[in-house]
């Protein structure tokens, strides 16, 4: 098992920017794939971006990319979301996913659907305002 914690969410204004941190503990870090998503109030949990073991590849959706940029430190079992030019529709609440490898022919994927995630991290609120 792994857990997550993430950190870094707060309250910002249009434009502005945040840096989110997950750091996990438990099983080895390199075992997972790691991915971002948000849930604005009352609406599904959406995929942000994705990143492999290594962070060779790295998957963002259309609504953040050119914005948004997903990283991982594995050394220090963290991953980040950097998040530039935030807009109103950026408000919701952030949670990091951790996608158990498993297979070696998976050691290059990155999951956008929530389902294949394995461990969720509890979230953290960003709330963008005019």
């Amino acid at each position: 098992q792994v857990q997550l914690a993430e950190s870094g969410g707060g309250s910002v204004q249009t434009g502005d920017s945040l840096r989110l941190s997950c750091t996990a503990s438990g099983r080895t870090f390199t075992d997972y794939a790691m991915g971002w998503f948000r849930q604005p109030l009352g609406k599904e949990r959406e995929f942000v971006a994705g990143i492999s073991w290594s962070g060779s590849n790295i998957l963002y959706s259309d609504s953040v990319k050119g914005r948004f940029t997903i990283s991982r430190d594995n050394a220090k079992n963290t991953v980040y979301l950097q998040m530039n030019s935030l807009k109103l529709e950026d408000t919701a609440v952030y949670y990091c996913a951790a996608d158990d490898i498993r297979f070696p022919f998976r050691r290059n994927v990155v999951p956008r659907t929530r389902d294949v995630y394995d461990y969720w991290g509890q979230g953290t609120q960003v709330t963008v305002s005019l």
